[in-house]
C-alpha cells in the first residue's frame, strides 16, 4: 500500500532497503575498525602510520586496504611520526690513525645473528647542552645489541657500548664490525679491543653516510619516535631512562620493523631459532 501511495515499485523499495542495510553494516565495521586503529596507535606510543597499523591488524587475522585505513586515520586525526632535520657533527675523521677498508659493501646478507654488527654515534639535546649516544646494531635482526650514553664523545663511550654488546651476545670470532672513520673507532684502544676479540673491522668510505645506511635509519627512527617528541631532557639520567625504555622495551621487543616482515627484532631472532 505504501509503495502504491508513493508511486514506488516493490523491487525499488527492496533494493533501497538492501543498500541501507549494507551502509549500516559498513558504518558499524568502520566504527569497530576505528577503535582498533586508536588502540594500536596508542600501543605503538603514537608512532605507527598506516603500513604498520595494517601489519598489526593482519597479525590479528584482519585484512583491510591501505586506503581505508588512511581514510579512517585521517578522520581520527591519527598519523605516524614525521621527520624534522637538524644535525650536529659527531664524526671526526681528520686524524692519522689507521682506517679499515669498507668490507660491508662486499658481504652477503647476514643469515644469522652476530654475523655483522654496525655502529655509530649520535647526539641528544638536553635542557642545557648535548649528550652523545653510541649504539651497535645487529644487521641480521636490526636489534640494538649495545648502547651507551655520555656527556663526552670519546673512545670510552664507544667502548661502553661494545662491552654491553659483548656481555649480552658473546659474538664468535670472525664477526664483522662496521663503523664510520671517527677517531673513537680508529683509536688504538678500540682497534686493540676488536683484535683481541678476533673481530674483523670495517669502515665507511670518507663522507659517505650510505655505507652505514641501516644505522642511520635507526637514528632517524629513534629521533622521530622519541627525541623530537620531548622538548628537551633535563638531565643525562632522565635521557638514559627514556632511552632504556624505548630501545630495550619498545624497539627491540615490540616495534614492528618493515624490513623484517613487520616483526620486532626479538621476534625475528626467535623465529630464526625455531
Amino acid at each position: 500500500m505504501l509503495c502504491q501511495a508513493f508511486a514506488v515499485s516493490k523491487s525499488g523499495y527492496y533494493a533501497w532497503r538492501t543498500r541501507q542495510d549494507q551502509l549500516g553494516r559498513r558504518a558499524l565495521e568502520d566504527q569497530r575498525l576505528q577503535e582498533q586503529i586508536r588502540q594500536i596507535h596508542q600501543q605503538s606510543r603514537q608512532t605507527y602510520g598506516a603500513p604498520r597499523i595494517q601489519a598489526a591488524l593482519r597479525a590479528c587475522g584482519q585484512r583491510h586496504g591501505r586506503n581505508r585505513l588512511h581514510r579512517l586515520m585521517k578522520k581520527e586525526n591519527i598519523c605516524g611520526r614525521q621527520a624534522k632535520r637538524f644535525r650536529v657533527v659527531t664524526t671526526e675523521s681528520n686524524h692519522d690513525q689507521p682506517i679499515a677498508p669498507n668490507r660491508l659493501a662486499d658481504l652477503p646478507v647476514p643469515t644469522r645473528p652476530n654475523e655483522t654488527w654496525v655502529a655509530d654515534i649520535t647526539y641528544i639535546r638536553l635542557a642545557e647542552g648535548w649528550i652523545y649516544l653510541a649504539a651497535i646494531l645487529d644487521l641480521y635482526s636490526r636489534r640494538i645489541v649495545g648502547w651507551a650514553l655520555s656527556e663526552r664523545i670519546d673512545t670510552a663511550l664507544v667502548l661502553a657500548a661494545w662491552n654491553m654488546a659483548v656481555c649480552h651476545r658473546q659474538p664468535p670470532a670472525g664477526l664483522v664490525f662496521h663503523s664510520d672513520r671517527g677517531i673513537q673507532y680508529a683509536s688504538l684502544e678500540y682497534r686493540s679491543t676488536l683484535a683481541m676479540a678476533e673481530v674483523i673491522a670495517s669502515m665507511s668510505r670518507k663522507g659517505n653516510c650510505y655505507d652505514n645506511a641501516v644505522m642511520e635509519a635507526f637514528w632517524s627512527t629513534l629521533k622521530l619516535e622519541l627525541i623530537y617528541r620531548a622538548e628537551a631532557f633535563n638531565s643525562c639520567t632522565q635521557a638514559r631512562q627514556s632511552l632504556f625504555d624505548y630501545i630495550e622495551v619498545f624497539y627491540n621487543r615490540e616495534r614492528l620493523h618493515s624490513a623484517l616482515g613487520y616483526q620486532s627484532p626479538a621476534a625475528f631472532e626467535q623465529t630464526s631459532l625455531n
